[in-house]
């Protein structure tokens, strides 16, 4: 019986990087020839081979938040660390904090977030969203009116089952300012699409994050349906974070902000600008010395010295009146 020769290194290194290539580990090959071509360190099997995966790791994790973002449509990429909780001294920023944890999508809690525009509720949802994505959560972000405007042109071709799937499945919905745009108060009215959306939402504790400009009390006028939007409500708020962020507004702040450092970049402009004026619209002393100063009496050989003056223009012809001169009264002339 013939023994079996094993393989030899170069061998086995061509076998292991066709079957790197296979599973389409290309980060892992990568790092793997740059090993072999270095000297041998001194670190454990287990650190040598997790050196070896963790950039292929890495990149996997990477793309799969990117492919999250994608399908969770957030139209920006809002952080907590990126928002002024000074500003908003009122926000408990304990809970904020809590809730981007996310054991609030475990627990299918929902937050209800409310308060005037320009407050920072919307700047909140999509931070959270941005943590859900990274945690590997299925995020659809939407406005109350874009929402609306896609379920009502599912029913032109009875497609609203298909249509509504999407935002019944979502690990997270968010959805943003409910009840900003008058058309969309319309579109809510026609036949309660927002209910067909959030109570089955609901009853499959799926967690949704709400921003809304409209007190609560007005969900009824928002929908049209009293008895709807307190059933609504009476389920949102059950299983639900509420908060009400009750401060001033963050772009009129800022737009304040940046009015006043242009005004303030504009001041040594206009200075310059003001000076430059007074000293071109002021009279030299020197030419004023010298207009007021008596003109010298001129010698007779200077005189004759100066250019004869122009002839005077001869006087134009008046034409005569036709009207004769009627003598005054008392008065003869002479002969």
């Amino acid at each position: 019986m013939t023994k079996k020769i094993p393989p030899s290194d170069d061998q086995l290194l061509e076998t292991l990087i066709e079957g790197l290539e296979v599973l389409e580990l290309g980060e892992v090959r990568r790092v793997l020839e740059q090993s072999l071509g270095a000297p041998a360190g001194a670190e454990t099997r287990l650190v040598w081979l997790w050196g070896l995966i963790e950039p292929q790791v890495r990149r996997r994790l990477e793309g799969r938040v990117e492919r999250r973002l994608r399908q969770s449509r957030l139209p920006e990429r809002k952080t907590l660390a990126g928002y002024d909780f000074a500003f908003q001294p009122s926000l408990d920023r304990d809970l904020v904090m809590e809730l981007n944890t996310l054991r609030f999508l475990d627990q299918g809690r929902n937050l209800l977030l409310a308060g005037m525009s320009g407050t920072g509720k919307s700047h909140i949802a999509k931070a959270l969203g941005l943590s859900a994505c990274i945690a590997n959560r299925r995020v659809l972000y939407t406005t109350s009116a874009d929402m609306l405007a896609r379920l009502n042109a599912s029913l032109a071709d009875d497609t609203l089952t298909v249509a509504l799937k999407p935002y019944i499945r979502a690990e997270l919905l968010i959805l943003d300012e409910i009840g900003l745009e008058q058309v969309e108060r319309k579109e809510a009215s026609r036949s309660g699409l927002v209910q067909k959306v959030l109570l089955p939402r609901y009853n499959d504790s799926r967690s949704t994050i709400i921003t809304s400009n409209i007190p609560w009390e007005a969900w009824a006028d928002y929908l049209d349906d009293q008895l709807g939007a307190t059933a609504l409500l009476d389920r949102l708020i059950h299983r639900s974070h509420v908060i009400v962020i009750n401060g001033p507004s963050w772009r009129d702040h800022e737009h304040r902000r940046e009015t006043q450092k242009a005004k303030r970049a504009d001041a040594p402009t206009a200075a310059v600008a003001a000076a430059a004026t007074t000293a071109s619209t002021a009279t030299p002393a020197s030419t004023t010395a010298a207009a007021s100063a008596p003109t010298p009496p001129v010698s007779k050989r200077a005189a004759s010295a100066r250019p004869p003056a122009p002839a005077a223009k001869p006087k134009r012809h008046r034409v005569p009146s036709s009207r004769a001169r009627v003598p005054r009264a008392g008065k003869t002339r002479r002969p």
